[in-house]
């Protein structure tokens, strides 16, 4: 893991004793709340639906132990005993009060954390692979070009007041589980014929209310020069983005308006600012830089190959360790290690949500069993990475007395939810209501099993903070004259190496259903899809790209006129 040198340490220090000093004054009444709201914004500090919200960012998703204590810390004493991880990677908190919030401030910079890049107009936090230096099918390790990345654009002048926000995610791997082709900028790292590194680009993806893939721009650019790009590409959305509409704000919409004129401009931005680097003020990424960051990312201590060492299950060993270890247990990189999935989904709470005691217990299994190291997946939960085989079935009954064994991971209640309505002011309708019913009606893990793996998004509002548009099943939230609807789509992707798919928007079946309808209307799409299935072991997704939607869309609406019928 990266450590904060002294200088970043002072930083962040300097920072919280900054916004002390603001809050200070906002509550004193010589800093107006128009005044304040800028800077508490630059700190991470909303004020949401009933209370302000901190979020917390957690770059590329590495956090210690140390740090999992520190958030347990505030939770317990400044929130309501819980936290919230998000699919970017971060943490939030709903319920401190913002006269608390300097002290919180404090606590985070005591362990090299804080909530700068989580709000505004500006680069936010960077994103990347949960399993980055310990996937099986890594190419390359993405987490130092994360962090040269992280400390570039943290409070870039130039890109500090952006059209819109601007999210930049980062793979290595074969697989892509940090869902690049949806981001402002999207960077699959490669390695060409002769074994060079580089960068495939990808420009002007996102979701919200026009869901878009985004563009290639750039096959391979040679990794010293990745900072000179992005700059290029950043230089001009602000100079080309559009600030008069809140709704056409975001990069993608330039993108898809200019077209080729897009990408020809970054080229030519990109060519000038190599051609005026005459003083070695272009960002070139040099060796020894690359080096000095890549240094933080070495084996943990007393993490070498276990020769000989291979995942062997008992026969006699419970049939929920069996499925546990084909669930959420992972290949890695190096001989005699696994990486294992924490599950946060389980009945009685909300997907990504975590309490107090349960970050003790995580930050307890990392120290014992991962190095005192812990990530945090796109699809909300934590992962330890450096797990000794030789050590899977003591972590198996430790996790499960934590309640983070359960064997769901890629399972259709391993689903990803904003926190809707609940607590976002942005929401039309609650999420968390819904995957609470659908959580309950599919609690039999057999059930599951024989459904397989499926992706199930649910977003509160378009702005698509739930990630709707890329699940195998997408569920939106829309207000109709105050009452709460619900669309449904079909057929989105992440991207998928393993499927063969592309990244694509799921398509919508048919108008709107009542929140009371949805969990029925899942049900009629899942029975669809095991009478239509040409076997058991074809995927959901796969059978609605051979199928298409028709019989899905026949199912619901035969529900929707059932339960109208009904009432």
């Amino acid at each position: 893991m990266y450590q904060y040198t002294d200088f970043d340490k002072h930083f962040v220090r300097q920072r919280a004793a900054q916004f002390r000093d603001q809050l200070e004054r906002n509550i004193a009444g010589t800093l107006s709340d128009d005044e304040f709201r800028p800077l508490r914004l630059q700190n991470g500090w909303y004020v949401q639906r009933h209370a302000p919200m901190l979020r917390i960012a957690v770059p590329y998703g590495e956090l210690s132990s140390t740090q999992v204590r520190a958030l347990a810390r505030i939770a317990r004493e400044y929130d309501r005993g819980y936290g919230h991880f998000t699919t970017r990677q971060n943490c939030q908190f709903n319920w401190i009060p913002l006269v608390k919030s300097a002290d919180v401030m404090d606590i985070l910079a005591s362990v090299s954390m804080h909530g700068i890049q989580t709000s505004g107009n500006c680069i936010r936090n960077i994103t990347s692979d949960c399993f980055a230096g310990v996937a099986a099918d890594e190419i390359v390790d993405p987490r130092p070009y994360c962090e040269i990345m992280r400390q570039w654009s943290t409070l870039h002048p130039e890109f500090a007041h952006l059209p819109r926000k601007f999210k930049i995610a980062v793979s290595g791997a074969q697989e892509d589980r940090a869902a690049i082709a949806w981001h402002d900028i999207g960077l699959q790292l490669l390695k060409n014929d002769k074994g060079e590194v580089g960068f495939k680009v990808l420009v002007g993806g996102g979701m919200g209310r026009t869901p878009v893939i985004g563009t290639v721009i750039s096959e391979f650019l040679p990794w010293q020069q990745i900072l000179v790009f992005i700059e290029a590409i950043v230089r001009v959305y602000n100079r080309y983005g559009r600030r008069d509409n809140l709704y056409k704000a975001r990069i993608k919409i330039l993108v898809k308006a200019e077209g080729q004129r897009f990408i020809d401009d970054v080229n030519e931005e990109y060519k000038n600012i190599l051609e005026r680097d005459l003083d070695g003020s272009a960002h070139i990424i040099t060796q020894d830089e690359f080096d000095r960051v890549a240094a933080h990312f070495q084996l943990p201590q007393g993490v070498a190959p276990i020769s000989g060492s291979r995942l062997h299950v008992p026969s006699d060993a419970p049939v929920s360790f069996k499925r546990w270890t084909e669930r959420n247990v992972h290949p890695h990189q190096i001989e005699g290690y696994r990486a294992v999935t924490l599950s946060l989904k389980r009945t009685g709470q909300a997907p990504g949500d975590v309490t107090d005691q349960q970050m003790e217990l995580a930050a307890d299994l990392a120290d014992k069993f991962s190095s005192g190291e812990l990530r945090v997946s796109h699809d909300q939960n934590l992962v330890l990475p450096w797990v000794k085989e030789s050590d899977l079935f003591a972590l198996w009954e430790a996790a499960r007395a934590a309640s983070f064994a359960t064997p769901n991971i890629g399972l259709l209640t391993d689903m990803i939810a904003c926190p809707g309505g609940d607590f976002c002011a942005l929401a039309n309708a609650r999420s968390l209501p819904i995957a609470a019913d659908i959580t309950e009606r599919f609690d039999d893990i057999d059930e599951l099993y024989d459904i397989g793996d499926i992706d199930l998004h649910i977003s509160g509002c378009i702005n698509s903070c739930g990630h709707h548009h890329s699940g195998h099943i997408g569920i939106l939230g829309v207000d109709k004259d105050g009452t709460e609807w619900y669309q449904v789509t079909l057929g989105g992707l992440d991207g998928s190496a393993i499927s063969g798919h592309a990244s694509t928007p799921g398509k919508v079946i048919g108008p709107s259903f009542a929140a009371d309808e949805v969990g029925d209307v899942i049900e009629a799409v899942l029975d669809t899809y095991r009478h239509e299935r040409s076997s058991a072991a074809e995927r959901f997704i796969d059978t609605v790209k051979r199928i298409g939607l028709d019989p899905f869309k026949t199912a619901a609406n035969a529900q929707r006129r059932t339960t109208a019928k009904a009432e």
